[in-house]
């Protein structure tokens, strides 16, 4: 390491503890690592084809591709670098750290900046880690300025719900020469979630994709952000026909555990680009899935579980009435059965049993006919009522209707438990409900009619559930940073259900006619 380098490392270490960690995530400020940057910038320069590279990086920080780069490059190469920090706080200290090399560094939004007209003027490498802002940090107005300037400068309008980072990544597209090389290391959600679709189309109809590379989630890249990573390369350059990409996972950027060429045909029909190198592209022969046989819902969100979840003593001590109580099932980590059995009555028996407040009945009426829940409801009108999801609802302490689920499942976990399952399957023989850390599972009539002619069927379909190979649900599923994963209901009803067609005794040809395939 040079004595910039270690200079620059010394400044993003004072830069950053003089802010605290909402400040820099809210901006999307984590730092590249100095091995990683390095890595990138070297595997660039062998790539590159121009003797000359003229290098833009939007979102420079304290320049940790940029130092990279003065020392991968040979003398000379490097013609003219142009950095954008929207941050003074780093911009103005790197700006002094280089001020005496070839780097143009504007402290000012690469956002607001016109891209050049001359082709002299553009740049044939692009090298970036953009701010990781999510939507939620982003106000109507940026969002619609946002996708004004990016379909402008693409040609592809993205949703409004992509983050910060998509946009930089099709705003570059103007600044680029003709066979440019780009290189974005971005989270890899973009690949599994419905706001990614406009940018996997970017990459596989404005440009040429190369190589995706993602890093294993338990090798998280960044320790102060939460999101598996992905190094994203590309050349501005019509993709040629028959064209196939490289995925590789795991390991080094440069020595990667697995490697697949995956055909960009394949790519444009598949939604969850995760799935590669590790599985093969999924069969496109409508062969039945969960959620032909199941109904997948979210479970109640309340609005204040802390208010509308009680346990057997607050019911006792605040003398509630059972007519406005349902039985809920405890978080997954108090939930130490996959089999909730019921008393005489329905109500689990496990050793935490609660009950949610579910009550249609004005508040008005309820101060004479049931004064101790009036009063408990009252307590909670300011804090709780005002929320969002209870503002929205009349009365505010009314709950979504979610019948008993026969099965459920815990939609977010992590493959490093007990048992290597980051989802467990829940056979529930009680009448109660489960908030929203659960998917619910109900049988659609084509099953529930299998169901009434074989009960038994169930504990079959419960047991085969928790049997699935993790990567079965993984390939539908999306992963976080540090190996966690999540399920949303469209993905699990997506996994492949040929053996409960099976189970349940329908052929193949009534399936077909009766799911309407």
């Amino acid at each position: 390491m040079d004595q910039r380098e270690q200079r620059r490392l010394e400044l993003q270490d004072l830069l950053d503890a003089a802010k605290t960690a909402p400040e820099r995530n809210k901006l999307g400020q984590f730092a590249t690592p100095h091995a990683l940057a390095a890595e990138i910038v070297s595997h660039a320069v062998r790539l590159h084809h121009s003797d000359a590279i003229r290098f833009l990086e939007p979102s420079i920080g304290t320049g940790a591709f940029y130092s990279a780069l003065l020392q991968a490059a040979p003398d000379g190469q490097l013609v003219y670098a142009l950095g954008f920090e929207v941050d003074p706080h780093y911009g103005e200290a790197a700006r002094s750290l280089w001020s005496e090399t070839p780097l143009d560094l504007r402290v000012e939004s690469f956002i607001d900046a016109q891209p050049p007209v001359s082709m002299d003027e553009k740049f044939n490498l692009v090298i970036a880690n953009p701010p990781y802002v999510r939507h939620h940090h982003l106000t109507g107005e940026m969002k619609a300025l946002l996708q004004e300037r990016s379909e402008r400068c693409s040609g592809i309008r993205l949703g409004g719900l992509a983050g910060l980072y998509c946009h930089f990544v099709t705003l570059c597209h103007a600044w680029m020469a003709e066979n440019a090389l780009a290189a974005w290391l971005i989270p890899s959600e973009f690949m599994d979630v419905n706001y990614g679709a406009q940018l996997k189309r970017y990459l596989l109809e404005r440009v040429t994709l190369l190589r995706i590379h993602r890093f294993d989630p338990n090798d998280v890249q960044f320790g102060d952000a939460l999101v598996s990573s992905t190094v994203v390369w590309f050349r501005k350059s019509p993709p040629p026909a028959e064209h196939e990409v490289e995925f590789s996972f795991g390991g080094g950027h440069e020595a990667p555990a697995v490697t697949k060429l995956v055909p960009a045909a394949t790519l444009r029909h598949e939604a969850k680009w995760t799935r590669f190198p590790l599985l093969n592209s999924r069969s496109r022969n409508d062969k039945p899935t969960l959620g032909d046989f199941f109904a997948v819902k979210r479970g109640i969100a309340t609005g204040g579980n802390n208010f509308f979840v009680v346990s057997d003593d607050q019911v006792r001590e605040r003398g509630l009435p059972s007519k406005f109580l349902r039985p809920i099932l405890p978080s997954p980590r108090h939930l130490d059965v996959d089999v909730v059995e019921a008393d005489g009555v329905g109500v689990p028996m496990i050793a935490r049993r609660l009950f949610l407040i579910d009550c249609d009945v004005p508040l008005d009426h309820l101060r004479q006919s049931e004064p101790s829940l009036w009063e408990y409801l009252r307590s909670g009108e300011e804090s709780v009522g005002s929320g969002y999801l209870c503002s929205k609802r009349t009365p505010w302490y009314s709950q979504e209707k979610r019948p008993p689920p026969p099965i459920l499942c815990t939609y977010m976990g992590r493959g490093d438990n007990k048992d290597r399952r980051p989802f467990r399957f829940i056979l529930n023989r009680s009448k109660a409900t489960a908030a929203n850390v659960y998917l619910l599972l109900y049988p659609t009539p084509v099953l529930q009619r299998c169901l009434d002619q074989q009960p038994a069927l169930l504990t079959r379909i419960w047991a085969w559930l928790n049997d699935l190979s993790p990567s079965t649900l993984l390939g539908e599923g999306r992963v976080y940073g540090g190996g966690l994963y999540k399920l949303e209901p469209k993905e699990l009803a997506n996994v492949p259900a040929e053996w409960l067609a099976e189970a349940a005794g329908v052929q193949r040809q009534p399936l077909q006619q009766q799911l309407g395939f």
